[in-house]
């Protein structure tokens, strides 16, 4: 057998009960008890409001970065076999030997802009080898050229046409639409 638990009376039955009860005559002695005092009102401070959200700008897509001799997404494995190996022929060449970074810097961003604008479809910068172990300036800066957001979406994929000469870089170019 279950036991039952006394049921008592919420506080805003109580205070029903004294609505009703004060309209009704009591009988002589039954007046009804004084009401306890209120307990005293906690102050409810308010947590400040959170900032309202910030609406996030759209998410744009965005190619992935290039890497010379990596095989780029969205290219046949065919064509990247061409690229790589040197058998798809540069139309235009551009020849850094000589150049300070920012010059040459310059000269790749305009070079690829026309040859993109004249719908060339590869395209082929000579930075040189370098006279250090890792290799020159210019070779090390190109891969963070290429994945410039302006020229990142003219382009589909980077490699060396031979192993042995690390110190040309063939530029695959999307076609113009």
């Amino acid at each position: 057998m279950t036991r039952r638990r006394p049921r008592g009376l919420t506080e805003a039955d109580r205070a029903l009960w004294r609505a009703y009860a004060a309209e009704v005559a009591p009988l002589p002695g039954r007046e009804l008890p004084p009401e306890p005092p209120a307990p005293p009102a906690v102050p409810v401070i308010a947590a400040p409001a959170p900032p309202p959200p910030v609406a996030a700008p759209p998410m744009r897509w965005a190619p992935p970065d290039i890497v010379v001799n990596a095989p780029p997404a969205g290219l046949d494995d065919r064509r990247w076999k061409e690229l790589r190996r040197g058998r798809i022929r540069p139309e235009r060449t551009i020849d850094l030997h000589g150049r300070r970074a920012q010059e040459a810097h310059g000269a790749v961003r305009s070079f690829l802009a026309d040859a993109y604008a004249d719908g060339v479809r590869c395209v082929a910068v000579i930075t040189g080898r370098g006279s250090s172990a890792e290799g020159g300036v210019l070779r090390r800066e190109l891969p963070h050229w290429l994945n410039a957001p302006d020229l990142r979406r003219i382009l589909l994929g980077a490699a060396h046409p031979h192993s042995a000469n690390t110190g040309a870089v063939h530029l695959l170019l999307r076609r113009r639409r």
